[in-house]
């Protein structure tokens, strides 16, 4: 059960959804959808407390290195230091 019936930041309404969330820790990024309470006016997401405790859970496995219970989806890259336009910088 959500605490709000409406937006806590602008005051709109609220619709539940599900919608696309990454995770990062430790180098590491983990996507998926989640079911979140979305502001129809500013686009807020509100997270239950399950999930938002599912969350730090995450986090924590990617930075521990623990990637039992991830599935593997593709490649990431990033640009090399070596990127010829300087405004644009690797992330790691």
């Amino acid at each position: 059960m959500m605490p709000f019936k409406e937006c806590p930041v602008c005051g709109g309404e609220l619709e539940k959804k599900q919608v696309k969330k990454l995770l990062q820790g430790g180098g590491n990024t983990v996507s998926m959808k989640v079911s979140a309470e979305v502001c129809l006016r500013c686009g807020e997401r509100l997270y239950t407390e399950e999930a938002v405790q599912t969350f730090e859970l995450i986090r924590n496995k990617l930075r521990e290195q623990e990637f039992s219970c991830f599935k593997a989806v593709g490649t990431s890259f990033t640009v090399g230091s070596n990127w010829p336009d300087k405004s644009v910088q690797p992330t790691a």
